[in-house]
């Protein structure tokens, strides 16, 4: 009999891994020999953390800190070719997709959830890896809600036999995502604090900040998709935002993290390249690559080229100058004739997060010679191209045995303490409580750390460029100093799809990046005259990625393309499953 929802496995043997996060699966053991030890328990919550977190055990596709696709499908990154589905409304409903409307990974949760009773031990033995289950399953349903809004909700691991379950409706997102609120709030009650917990292992405030993701994503979800069919009738988030609030600040007021490298040169940057975060006070979980046990990514290989990507011109643009007004009004503007100019007296975070031809930017550190940054990789495979000029920093670890393949080591970070602070100022400002003080504890601490001046909530320069201003002074630069802070990684998508902003962003948009002109000094030194005339660039001189294949921009499609079409193959075998808005 055909699965039903991908949720239904045999079930006979059970998947597991050894006891971290770098080590791949070692075993199957059987069912009927399993639940008899706390160390058992053990076992198979580790298997949670090697399937379930991004990036794979060897990192072959996946981009360092920033996933597979990092900011791709936002306005802040693009690659080679113009994003189809997401951004231009050319997607199709799939006859069937295991990669999306995939229930695998949850039936495998539950299915611990309706086991570990057996263990003939005390609960408190091993009650954190109880709370290790329920925090996965609500990532796990956070990506599909996020993925299909309303949702079915399964307690348990279901049969053959369990046709009611099988065959249900959908869920209202509003009730899924506060029975992932619950599943956390019993994470949080039975896993250890980050002082008695070990590394590499979800604690009491990494699931606080999950659960202050999930609530700021469903309340501003709600908030700005009221009154459209991707809304939920009588809600305005406001349940949810004060949610996202209270719990970021537990995360905050718990005094186990704190920001690295403040006032540090280059600080910023180096947070984002690091081989071992064990002794850092702002990475909360990550995850450790060994190339000698065969564990490596190829990050800092791609990284030193393009990765067939490159900046937007509207990124670049929403960095403050270092007086912290806009471009738009600032005297220490400098222009964008060339990398330099962009850089120069801006947020330093824009300088270590782009490639600059500075002298004082390298590709490769320690090699000989040293081989320091001149201009962006405009040729070569499209995984190695710069598609806008804008070159990726941000991460690049400059050490040559860090390119080398099989030899790359920079760990994986999946969750840091920056978010808790941007989420708690977001929660607040969208529910108009926001005072200074929590802006001095959260904004201008990012600030200070790179030398930023502090945000004056009375005294707000007002920017014509912002991308909301229908929206407060007050929203539009706690959203500008999230997309800075968290640029490239692989939170953009997710704002912009929850601020309902796609109308605003992606509907006509025409992507571009630096000024061509600046790159001519290099034809026939370090690349051809064929490759430059390549570049295709706009009436302003700006590179113009897509000026062939998208001429009228984006073609986002507000009515639907908010969530995915349920497979035809699941609503086939459940009729009650009700296609999404607009498919």
């Amino acid at each position: 009999m055909k699965n039903i929802f991908k949720i239904v496995a045999l079930g006979a043997l059970v998947p597991f891994t050894a006891c971290q996060l770098d080590e791949t699966p070692k075993d199957h053991i059987r069912d009927e020999d399993f639940w008899k030890s706390t160390n058992q328990v053990r076992l198979y919550a580790n298997n949670f953390y090697n399937n379930y977190l991004p990036g794979d055990i060897r990192a072959y596709h996946t981009f360092g800190p920033y996933g597979k696709d990092a900011d791709e499908g936002s306005d802040n990154m693009i690659k080679v070719d113009y994003d189809r589905n997401n951004l231009n409304g050319e997607r199709q409903i799939p006859a069937s997709d295991n990669n999306n409307w995939n229930w695998a990974s949850i039936r495998n949760v539950n299915y611990f959830l309706g086991n570990y009773h057996k263990v003939p031990a005390k609960f408190d033995e091993y009650k954190k890896y109880v709370g290790e289950a329920y925090f996965f399953k609500s990532l796990l349903y956070f990506s599909l809600l996020k993925k299909y809004g309303d949702l079915p909700w399964y307690e348990k691991a279901l049969t053959l036999d369990d046709k009611e379950e099988l065959y249900k409706e959908r869920e209202s997102r509003y009730e899924i995502a506060h029975k992932m609120i619950a599943d956390l709030d019993k994470a949080i009650e039975y896993l250890p604090a980050k002082t008695a917990g070990e590394s590499f292992r979800v604690n009491k405030e990494i699931a606080q900040l999950l659960k202050a993701r999930i609530a700021l994503y469903e309340g501003t979800w709600e908030k700005y998709h009221a009154g459209t069919p991707f809304g939920v009738v009588g809600k305005d988030g406001s349940d949810f935002l004060k949610l996202a609030a209270d719990a970021a600040d537990a995360v905050i007021n718990s005094g186990a993290y704190s920001l690295d490298n403040e006032g540090v040169e280059n600080g910023y940057w180096s947070l984002f390249n690091q081989t071992d975060y064990s002794t850092s006070r702002e990475i909360m979980l990550w995850r450790k690559y060994s190339p000698s046990d065969g564990l490596y990514t190829f990050w800092a290989r791609y990284s030193r080229l393009g990765l067939g990507k490159g900046f937007t011109k509207s990124l670049i643009d929403t960095y403050l100058c270092t007086d912290g007004k806009p471009i738009t009004s600032s005297s220490l503007y400098k222009g964008d004739a060339t990398l330099v100019d962009v850089v120069t007296n801006r947020d330093p975070r824009l300088n270590q997060t782009m490639q600059v031809n500075d002298g004082k930017h390298f590709i490769t550190h320690n090699s000989t010679p040293p081989n320091a940054f001149k201009y962006p990789a405009f040729y070569g495979p499209n995984e190695d191209k710069c598609v806008t000029g804008y070159q990726l920093y941000k991460g690049h670890n400059t050490d040559q045995t860090q390119q080398e393949i099989g030899k790359g080591s920079a760990g994986y970070i999946y969750f840091r303490y920056a978010e808790a602070l941007l989420i708690s100022a977001e929660a607040k400002a969208e529910l108009g409580t926001i005072t200074q003080m929590d802006i001095d504890n959260t904004i201008n601490k990012l600030r200070k750390r790179v030398g930023m001046p502090s945000l004056n909530i009375n005294a707000i320069e007002k920017d014509p460029n912002w991308q909301f201003p229908a929206l407060s002074p007050i929203i539009n630069e706690v959203r500008r100093e999230r997309r800075v802070e968290l640029a490239i990684e692989g939170y953009r998508h997710d704002d912009i799809w929850r601020w309902a902003a796609a109308d605003e962003l992606i509907v006509g948009w025409k992507p571009k990046g630096a000024k061509k002109a600046q790159f001519a000094p290099f034809i026939d030194k370090e690349f051809t005259q064929d490759i430059y005339n390549a570049l295709l660039q706009d009436s302003n001189g700006y590179i113009d990625p897509y000026q062939k294949t998208l001429p009228s921009g984006y073609q986002f499609k507000v009515e639907r393309d908010y969530l995915l079409p349920i497979p035809i193959d699941q609503i086939t075998l459940n009729p009650k499953l009700k296609q999404n808005p607009g498919w």
